[in-house]
């Protein structure tokens, strides 16, 4: 970590999605030297610290407070402080409310170097199996079905591979929305990743519901959609993807950190 006096750095620092083990030398490192750490939830970053021994002071900073802990954290970037941003698992900035931080400490020339490290969304899509040179990711869909059923028919042309969050208690009725919208479509449901119940769930749509239908699962989701023309296509030549097998394939990693 490079200080400068009087200038003061954002760091956006990746943090593991479930095993600790997949947090980065250079993560721990910044997280050590850094001034402040601003986290989405200093109860679950502090259990992270204490792992590996990180005494740095935090703060809170989630969307509940955003415009008040926003203004601090860029006061203190303006005196010179080096700052670490975190969300709770994965990439600050993904669907969470670190982008707003992110953009205003941009538009204040101020510096924003990034850690780089674990992704929910890019984990989920490179075991997929699905086409990977084009996709959309679209966060967490609505809450309310009504909602959910009209951004899904917008998508309902869509070439590229789609990819969303969902909560375990929604997932039934996704699904089914999705049956209905975008049809019986190729997905890949995984859950857990990288922890001790790691799920990867691949397979049409009907047969995912089928199979968690008695189940209740548990854990955060991240959904991975086949586009419209991979989908319909019948005539498949060289460089078009293989297709899945219909039956669901269900892989479990038994580690945990």
């Amino acid at each position: 970590m490079m200080r400068t006096e009087g200038k003061g750095t954002l760091y956006v620092v990746s943090t593991p999605i479930g095993n600790l083990e997949d947090i980065t030398l250079r993560a721990l490192r910044t997280l050590k030297d850094a001034d402040l750490i601003a986290a989405e939830d200093t109860r679950h970053t502090g259990l992270l610290l204490r792992h590996f021994g990180i005494q740095t002071q935090l703060t809170s900073y989630f969307e509940g407070n955003e415009l008040k802990k926003r203004e601090f954290i860029l006061s203190r970037l303006k005196e010179g402080a080096q700052i670490a941003l975190v969300s709770d698992a994965g990439t600050p900035g993904i669907s969470d409310p670190g982008f707003r931080l992110i953009q205003n400490a941009v538009q204040n020339q101020i510096p924003v170097i990034p850690i780089p490290g674990p992704s929910a969304v890019i984990t989920a899509l490179s075991v997929s199996g699905l086409p990977t040179d084009a996709f959309l990711f679209k966060g967490f869909l609505p809450h309310k079905s009504k909602k959910r059923r009209d951004l899904l028919k917008e998508l309902e042309g869509t070439k590229e591979t789609l990819i969303f969050y969902e909560s375990p208690h929604r997932i039934d009725e996704t699904l089914k929305d999705i049956l209905e919208t975008l049809g019986d479509r190729e997905i890949v449901l995984s859950r857990e990743m990288t922890k001790i119940h790691e799920e990867i769930m691949r397979g049409k749509v009907s047969d995912v519901l089928n199979r968690i239908e008695e189940r209740r699962l548990k854990g955060e989701i991240t959904l991975v959609v086949s586009g419209k023309t991979r989908r319909q296509q019948k005539d498949r030549g060289i460089g078009d993807p293989i297709p899945l097998s219909p039956n669901p394939l269900i892989l479990k990693r038994g580690y945990h950190t």
